[in-house]
C-alpha cells in the first residue's frame, strides 16, 4: 500500500518503454514551461516560483506517488487559494501554509483517507472547480486588456468594478497579442499534436514584440530577469501563533490537492487501464509540497491535463514524469533568461484557455438534467467559490449535500404495521400474507436504514397501536444500516414495551451491522437472543411459544 509505484513498473522495464518515456517527459516539460510561469504569476508570485515547484515537486510526485503516469506541479486550480493567501499573509505566509499542507496531506495517506476523498460528490467538484476557471478568467483581464492599474482585487466583485473603472486605459497591442496567443493555441493542434500550441504562440507572439517594439509589458519589465539556478532550501520558521493563523488556508490547500491529485489518478487510470495506490499518492503530494515550500516554491498536485499529455505520448511509468523534472531543469539553468521577454499578454491568453478547458461547462450543463438536489449543490458551490471563499465553498457545500442525502434516506424508510389483512407486497416464502398472525400478535416492519434522519418515522408509527399486543414483532429484513439513534429509539421501545407487558421479537436481523450494534450496546441480550430471528416464521414460532407462557 505505502510502495511507490515506481517499483513496480521498474520490475520488467525495457529500452523501448524508456524511449517512449524519454520523449513523453520531454514534450510534457515543453507543455509545463509556460504554464509553471503562468501559473506563479497569476498567484501572485514571482514566475521562478513556478518554475521550482514543477521541478522539484514534479520529480518527487513521479518518483513516490502511486500513480504509473502521473504529473505533478503547479495548478490553475491553486491560483485563486494562492493569491488570497499573498494577500493577506505574504509570500513567507504562503511558504509556511504550503509546508503545512505537505504534512497534513502525508499524515491523511498514512490514516488511510485516500478512499475516503474520492466519495466527495461530484457535482460539488463540478462547481467549485468551475467557479475557479470563472475566477482565473477574471483575473487575467488586466493583462489580456493592457490595463494600467494598480493591484488587482482579490475580491471577484471589486475585481470587476475596477476593471471597468480603468477600461479606458486598453492597449489594443496587448488585446492584439493575447488574441493571437488564444487562436494560435485553439488552432494548431490541426498541424500536430507532438509541439505543444502554448510553445508556438509564445515562440511568435514573444518575436513579433521584439521585432515590433510593441509597448506592452513582458515578464522582465514587470518581474525583472528569472534565475537560472535552484535556490538554496530553507525550513521555514513555524511556532503555534503561525499554526493558529495559517491551519485553515493550509487545510485548504491540502484538501484541494488531494482531491486535484486524486482525480488526475483516477482519469489516467481509465486511460491506461491501470490501478494507483491512492495513499501512496498522497504521501507524494505531502512531500513534494514539503519541500516545495523549503526551496521557495508554491503548492503542487497532480496536473490531470500533463498528466493526459503524458499519456498520449507515450508515458507508462513514472520515469516519464522525472525526465518532465529534468527537462525543465534544464530549460532554467541554460535558456531560462530569456523567459524574461515573454509578454504578459501571452500568458493572459495562455490562462484563458486553461480557464476555458477548467470550466467543465459541458458537465456544468448535464447536471441540470439531473436531480434538483445535484443541481443545489452545484450552484451553492460554484456561487460560494467565486463570491466568497473557497474554503467556505467546500465546507457549506459538503455539508448541504449531507443534509440532501439524509433527506433522500429519509424518503426511502418507512415504518407500517401489517396485520393478517394487509398485503406488504412481499414474495416468496416470508410474504406476511403466506403466514397466519396470532391474536395478541401485532407486527410492524422498517423499510431502509433506521438512522436518526428516519427514527421519528418510527417512534410515530408506535403511537398507533391502541392497545398493547402481548407480542411486537419488528421485521428488519430491509434495515441495512443502524446507527446510535436508530438504537436509542429500539431501546426505548423495548422499555416502553416492558412496561406494557409486552415482548418485543426482531424478526430477520440479517445485516451483519445491525448484529454488530445490538450486540455492543448490550440491546440484544435485553431483548433476548431467543428474540433475536433470522426469519419470520421463527418469529410467529417464537411469538407463539411467549403465548403458551
Amino acid at each position: 500500500m505505502f510502495k511507490p509505484k515506481i517499483f513496480d513498473t521498474l520490475k520488467n522495464y525495457s529500452r523501448q518503454q524508456f524511449g517512449k518515456d524519454l520523449m513523453a517527459g520531454f514534450i510534457v516539460g515543453i507543455v509545463a514551461l509556460p504554464l509553471a510561469i503562468a501559473f506563479a504569476i497569476a498567484s501572485g508570485v514571482s514566475p521562478e516560483k513556478g518554475l521550482y515547484t514543477a521541478i522539484i515537486a514534479g520529480f518527487i510526485i513521479s518518483a513516490m506517488g502511486g500513480s504509473r503516469v502521473q504529473i505533478g506541479g503547479p495548478t490553475g486550480a491553486f491560483i485563486v487559494i494562492v493569491y488570497g493567501i499573498v494577500q493577506i499573509h505574504g509570500v513567507n505566509g504562503l511558504i509556511i501554509a504550503t509546508f503545512m499542507a505537505g504534512i497534513i496531506l502525508i499524515i491523511m495517506g498514512v490514516a488511510r483517507l485516500g478512499s475516503v476523498i474520492k466519495f466527495i460528490p461530484h457535482p460539488l467538484i463540478i462547481g467549485f472547480t468551475s467557479g475557479i476557471a470563472l475566477l482565473i478568467f477574471s483575473s487575467q483581464m488586466k493583462d489580456f486588456f493592457g490595463l494600467k492599474m494598480g493591484i488587482v482585487p482579490a475580491d471577484f466583485l471589486d475585481k470587476w468594478s475596477s476593471y471597468i473603472e480603468n477600461f479606458i486605459s486598453v492597449n489594443m497591442y496587448a488585446v492584439a497579442i493575447a488574441i493571437t496567443t488564444v487562436a494560435i493555441i485553439l488552432l494548431w493542434p490541426k498541424v500536430t499534436h507532438k509541439i505543444p500550441g502554448s510553445l508556438i504562440a509564445i515562440l511568435i507572439t514573444t518575436a513579433a514584440m521584439q521585432i515590433l517594439h510593441l509597448p506592452i509589458d513582458s515578464i522582465g519589465s514587470r518581474f525583472g530577469s528569472i534565475p537560472s539556478h535552484l535556490p538554496m532550501p530553507v525550513i521555514p520558521h513555524v511556532n503555534f501563533a503561525i499554526i493558529k493563523n495559517l491551519i485553515q488556508p493550509a487545510f485548504t490547500i491540502a484538501l484541494l490537492g488531494g482531491i486535484e491529485s486524486l482525480l488526475s489518478a483516477v482519469v489516467s487510470d481509465g486511460m491506461i487501464g491501470g490501478n494507483h495506490k491512492s495513499n501512496m499518492e498522497l504521501i507524494a503530494q505531502g512531500t513534494a509540497n514539503i519541500f516545495s515550500s523549503i526551496f521557495g516554491g508554491i503548492p503542487a498536485t497532480g496536473a490531470i491535463a500533463r498528466t493526459a499529455t503524458n499519456v498520449k505520448n507515450g508515458g507508462r511509468t513514472p520515469v516519464a514524469g522525472i525526465v518532465h523534472a529534468i527537462t525543465l531543469l534544464l530549460i532554467m539553468l541554460f535558456i531560462g533568461k530569456w523567459a524574461a521577454l515573454i509578454p504578459m499578454a501571452t500568458l493572459a491568453g495562455i490562462l484563458i484557455v486553461v480557464a476555458y478547458n477548467m470550466s467543465e461547462w459541458e458537465n456544468f450543463i448535464s447536471v441540470f438534467k439531473g436531480p434538483r438536489s445535484d443541481v443545489a449543490v452545484m450552484l451553492t458551490t460554484f456561487l460560494l467559490t467565486v463570491i466568497v471563499d473557497l474554503t467556505v465553498a467546500i465546507e457549506i457545500g459538503m455539508v448541504l449535500a449531507g443534509f440532501l442525502f439524509m433527506r433522500k434516506m429519509i424518503k426511502f424508510s418507512d415504518v407500517s404495521i401489517l396485520t393478517k389483512n394487509i398485503d406488504d407486497n412481499g414474495i416468496g416464502k416470508d410474504a406476511i400474507e403466506n403466514f397466519t398472525i396470532p391474536e395478541n400478535v401485532e407486527v410492524f416492519e422498517i423499510t431502509g436504514p433506521l438512522f436518526f434522519g428516519a427514527a421519528y418515522k418510527f417512534k410515530d408509527a408506535m403511537r398507533f397501536i391502541e392497545k398493547p399486543p402481548k407480542v411486537l414483532i419488528i421485521r428488519m429484513r430491509q434495515v441495512p444500516i443502524i446507527d446510535a439513534t436508530g438504537i436509542r429509539t429500539l431501546e426505548e421501545v423495548y422499555k416502553h414495551s416492558k412496561n406494557k407487558g409486552t415482548k418485543i421479537i426482531l424478526s430477520e436481523v440479517n445485516s451483519l451491522q445491525v448484529l454488530k450494534e445490538l450486540q455492543d450496546t448490550r440491546l440484544l441480550f435485553k431483548i433476548g437472543k431467543a428474540n433475536i430471528t433470522d426469519s419470520f416464521s421463527k418469529s410467529l414460532i417464537r411469538s407463539r411459544k411467549i403465548l403458551l407462557d
